[in-house]
């Protein structure tokens, strides 16, 4: 299985591929791995596969780059989702253009059968926090996840409601775990 993570993300690492053609690529040839197996001319037939993709495919120098990503996350206790794999969240395997592979830190079940997204403005009102905090304290009861995205105003707030009243919450960063952006919900980050 390591190994075939250490393919699955070096495909997600291949300048040109992206998520809708790295997904092609593993359905013509059957696996991740397979794709770094598979004959140049092979790897022409598949549509949307240029010949600059294929060149970086085959030079598989996006292999070294791939094990020091698992060398990190496995350091950090970051796990590594893969989008075929039952513990990718089921909702975004619906969608073609979802990311091939997620980072997850933390033991947060991404498949609950409730979630609510929050999402708003960062320069969040003495109102809008109120009613943020009103709001999730009142989803206690149907044992909801809340999923929004660490930023200033709303989403802090949201994540702040969701620990205080008890309830699962997940932040959607759109940066690795690296740094945590903005700095100041760092702690706020260690919480969740």
């Amino acid at each position: 299985m390591h190994s075939e993570l250490l393919y699955e993300l070096a495909l997600t690492l291949v300048s040109g591929v992206g998520d809708v053609n790295g997904k092609r690529l593993v359905a013509y040839c059957g696996g991740a791995e397979a794709v770094f197996c598979e004959k140049k001319r092979s790897l022409s037939k598949i549509p949307g596969i240029g010949e600059k993709t294929i060149d970086s495919i085959m030079s598989q120098k996006v292999l070294s780059r791939a094990e020091k990503e698992l060398f990190f996350a496995e350091k950090n206790g970051i796990r590594i989702l893969y989008y075929l794999n039952s513990d990718y969240p089921k909702r975004l395997q619906h969608c073609y253009d979802s990311p091939m592979v997620l980072y997850c830190k933390g033991c947060a079940d991404l498949n609950v059968e409730k979630i609510v997204g929050v999402v708003g403005t960062r320069n969040v009102t003495d109102y809008g926090k109120t009613m943020t905090d009103r709001i999730i304290s009142e989803l206690v009861d149907d044992n909801v996840m809340v999923v929004s995205g660490l930023a200033y105003g709303v989403d802090t707030c949201a994540h702040n409601s969701a620990l205080k009243n008890g309830l699962t919450t997940a932040a959607v960063l759109a940066h690795g775990f690296q740094t945590i952006y903005p700095s100041v919900n760092k702690s706020l980050a260690r919480k969740i």
